[in-house]
C-alpha cells in the first residue's frame, strides 16, 4: 500500500491531511521553480534560505504559511502572502523572524503580511524575546487600495512599542522601500549587505515625482546609509555575511530588558591580565594620533570586538565587546579622526547606543581622549552643541554601571559627554598618567584669553598637574599604569555585579533628549 493510500486510511483523516499538505506546498514553493533558480542563477537566497541560514540549524516553525493562498476570483496567490514568519532559535535562545519574499509580487506588503508582521511585534512583547526582519520588498501593495481593511494597527507601531524591551535587528538584502524601509530606522540595529538599497520612494517615484533621474544604489545604497546618513549602522560583503553579523550582534544582548546582560562560559582569555602592548599603541604625547581600535582589540576578551556603526560618526567608536566573560559597551574617542573631538554624527551616534545599551542593563565603558566638542562654523551649523548635549543627557541617565577611563585628554564638554563628571554614578572613575584636563587646551586657552606670561606660566603649570590634581580631591578614583587598564576594569565589573545580576526591569524615562 503507497503512502498516500496509508494517509487516505487513517481513520477518515487522509483527505484532509492531503490537502493541508498541498495548501503547504503551494505556499512553500513560493514565486515558483522558474523565480527560485533565477534567484540561484544570480547567486542570491530566497526568503526561506535566508531564514535558515539566521537560525539555528532545524529551529525554525512557521506561522502564517497559509496567508493569500485562497484569494477572490481573478487574483493569483500570493504563498505565505510573500513574508514567510515565525520563530527559532538564535545561540539556543528564542527570536522572532519575518523575511520578505521577492519572488512573490516583488515581495510588497500585502494586508495579511501587515498582520504578521504586527503578530510579531506583539509576540516579542508578550513573549520577552528577540525580532529580525529581513527586507528585500516593494513597500505596501498597491492593490491593498482597492480592499477594505478597516482601521487595524500596523508593525511600526509595534516596534515603536518595542524600543527598550526587547532587541531588534533589521537586515536589508536587496532593494527596500516605503513602509519596509522604514523598520530600519526604528530598530535597534540595522545591517545592509553590499548589493542592497534603502529608499523612502525607489528611482522611477523619485523621477516621477521630482523629475529626479538616479540609480538605485546612488539613492539609497550602503555608500549613502552607512557612511552618509547613519540610517544603517553597519554593511556586510554579501547576505551570508549580513545574517551571521545579525546573529553576532545578538550575543551580547539579553533577549529582553527583564533579564540581565549575557555572560560567557570562563575562558583561557577572560582573566586578569596585562596590557603590556598598550604602552607602544598609545603615545603618551597628547598631539599625536592613534588608532583607538587597536587598544580595545586588546582590551577586550580575544575575539570579542564588535563595531557598531565604523564609518559613521568616526571620531568616537562605538563598540560591543565581552571582558572577562560579561558583555559590556564601549565608546571611546578616536584621536585617529579629527583627533577624537565631537562632532555632530558622532554624538548622534554615541548618543543612541547609549540609550540603547542602557536600555538592555550593558555595562558602559567610556575611554574619554578629546579635545572637546568641535568648533568652528561648520560644526555650529550642524547643531554640534546640541548632539554633544544629547549624548550627555544620554550618558547622565544610564543606570547600568558606567566605568570612566580618561586616556590622555579631555577638555571642556569634552570630557563631560565621557563620563567623567564626578557624582555621575561611576563604578569607577580613573585616568593615565600624564592626562591633560581643563576648560580648554592652557596653551590656545590661554591666547584666547589674552594671558599675560605669568597668567600663561600658571595656567601650564595647572595643567601640568594632570590626573594628580583632579585624584587629590578624589575627582579620579585612581590613576593608573595603562597596562593594568583591563585588570582595573575587571574588578570594577565584579564590584558592581550584584547590581548588573540583579532582578530587572525595563528603563522608565521621562522627558526628551535635548
Amino acid at each position: 500500500m503507497s503512502n498516500k493510500s496509508e494517509k487516505e486510511n487513517l481513520h477518515g483523516w487522509g483527505p484532509l491531511l492531503n490537502l493541508l499538505e498541498d495548501r503547504q506546498q503551494i505556499a512553500r514553493a513560493m514565486g515558483g521553480t522558474a523565480k527560485l533558480e533565477k534567484r540561484r542563477a544570480d547567486g542570491a537566497l530566497n526568503a526561506r534560505e535566508r531564514i535558515d541560514l539566521l537560525l539555528d540549524a532545524g529551529t525554525f516553525r512557521e506561522f502564517g504559511t497559509l496567508t493569500a493562498g485562497i484569494t477572490e476570483e481573478g487574483e493569483r496567490p500570493a504563498p505565505a502572502d510573500a513574508f514567510p514568519a515565525g520563530f527559532g532559535e538564535i545561540h539556543g535562545r528564542p527570536v522572532l523572524v519575518g523575511a520578505e519574499d521577492f519572488t512573490v509580487m516583488g515581495g510588497s506588503i500585502g494586508l495579511a503580511a501587515a498582520d504578521k508582521r504586527y503578530r510579531l511585534t506583539q509576540l516579542a512583547a508578550q513573549e520577552r524575546v528577540p525580532l529580525v526582519f529581513l527586507l528585500e520588498g516593494a513597500g505596501h501593495r498597491m492593490t491593498n487600495a482597492l480592499k477594505g481593511h478597516g482601521r487595524t494597527p500596523n508593525d511600526l507601531q509595534g516596534l515603536v512599542d518595542l524600543s527598550g524591551l526587547v532587541p531588534t535587528v533589521c537586515v536589508v538584502l536587496g532593494a527596500s522601500a516605503g513602509h519596509g524601509a522604514l523598520a530600519a530606522p526604528l530598530m535597534n540595529f540595522a545591517i545592509m549587505q553590499e548589493s542592497a538599497s534603502l529608499f523612502t520612494a525607489g528611482p522611477p517615484l523619485v523621477e516621477a515625482a521630482t523629475g529626479e533621474k538616479i540609480e538605485k544604489h546612488d539613492l539609497g545604497g550602503p555608500n549613502v546609509h552607512v557612511k552618509i546618513s547613519g540610517v544603517v549602522h553597519n554593511r556586510a560583503p554579501d547576505e551570508r555575511e549580513a545574517l551571521a553579523m545579525a546573529r553576532d550582534y545578538l550575543r551580547y544582548f539579553p533577549s529582553s530588558a527583564w533579564e540581565a546582560a549575557p555572560r560567557t562560559s570562563a575562558g583561557e582569555d577572560h582573566g586578569e591580565r596585562r596590557l603590556d602592548k598598550i604602552l607602544e599603541l598609545i603615545p603618551p604625547d597628547s598631539f599625536k594620533p592613534y588608532k583607538m581600535r587597536r587598544v580595545l582589540e586588546c582590551l577586550v576578551d580575544e575575539g570579542t570586538f564588535f563595531e557598531v556603526q565604523p564609518e559613521f560618526g568616526a571620531a568616537v567608536i562605538t563598540a560591543l565587546g565581552f571582558l572577562g566573560g560579561e558583555s559590556v559597551a564601549i565608546v571611546a574617542n578616536d584621536p585617529s579622526a579629527k583627533a577624537g573631538a565631537l562632532d555632530t554624527n558622532a554624538a548622534n551616534k554615541a548618543a543612541r547606543f547609549v540609550e540603547i545599551a542602557g536600555s538592555f542593563h550593558l555595562p558602559v565603558v567610556f575611554l574619554a581622549d578629546n579635545p572637546g566638542v568641535q568648533a568652528g562654523s561648520k560644526a555650529e551649523r550642524e547643531g554640534a552643541l546640541r548632539a554633544a548635549a544629547r549624548m550627555f543627557a544620554a550618558q547622565r541617565r544610564l543606570q547600568s554601571p558606567k566605568l570612566h577611563v580618561t586616556v590622555r585628554k579631555a577638555f571642556g564638554f569634552g570630557s563631560s559627554v565621557m563620563a567623567m563628571n564626578p557624582f555621575d554614578a561611576q563604578t569607577l572613575s580613573i585616568a593615565f598618567p600624564g592626562a591633560t584636563l581643563g576648560a580648554m587646551p592652557a596653551g590656545s586657552g590661554g591666547k584666547a584669553a589674552h594671558a599675560d606670561e605669568a597668567e600663561q606660566a600658571a595656567l601650564d603649570a595647572m595643567q601640568s598637574g594632570g590626573p594628580y590634581q583632579v585624584a587629590s580631591t578624589l575627582g579620579f578614583d585612581e590613576v593608573i599604569d595603562p597596562r593594568e587598564l583591563r585588570n582595573v576594569l575587571l574588578a570594577g565589573l565584579s564590584l558592581a555585579r550584584a547590581r548588573s545580576e540583579g532582578t530587572h526591569e525595563p528603563v522608565a524615562r521621562f522627558g526628551p533628549l535635548p
